[in-house]
């Protein structure tokens, strides 16, 4: 797995829900397994193979999490007003109006506030351009041109 790119919010949010995971959700359904098998036969009984699922839910996003701390590059997310970089919030125009984006790591991404990723097509069309430059950036709609008219 090649590396990503994350800002350091980006990695203590991903760290914080690994210790979560580890310290307390692990404990919690712990208890679950435990308080299911004193219920009796185990072939059929709803709240055991419940809280199983749930440990290896569990246990697998515990990996995931793993590995993607050891695969990522942190990078500072300052950023000039002069040139689109990670965390910056642009204001960008076309044909529809103005749009506000701000570029976050992969874990950030919330497409409803306007967080995304450096890594999705229009991230990419974005970084390292600069105020009033146009970019264009194809979508399953079609090739749309942006101008951005405002770096922050």
């Amino acid at each position: 797995m090649p590396d990503q790119i994350i800002t350091k919010e980006g990695y203590e949010k991903l760290k914080n829900e690994l210790e979560y995971l580890l310290n307390v959700k692990r404990k919690e359904i712990a208890e679950r397994i435990e308080t299911a098998k004193e219920l009796g036969d185990l072939s059929e009984n709803a709240e055991y193979h419940d809280a199983k699922d749930a440990q290896a839910f569990n246990d697998g996003r515990i990996g995931e999490l793993t590995a993607i701390l050891k695969n990522v590059t942190i990078v500072e997310s300052e950023h000039s007003k002069n040139e689109v970089s990670m965390g910056s919030k642009i204001t960008v125009e076309n044909g529809n109006g103005k749009k506000e984006f701000t570029i976050v790591s992969f874990n950030e991404v919330d497409p409803a506030q306007g967080k995304i990723s450096n890594e999705s097509p229009l991230g990419l069309a974005f970084l390292g351009k600069k105020k009033g430059d146009k970019v264009k950036v194809n979508t399953p709609r079609g090739e749309v041109e942006y101008k951005i008219v405002k770096i922050e």
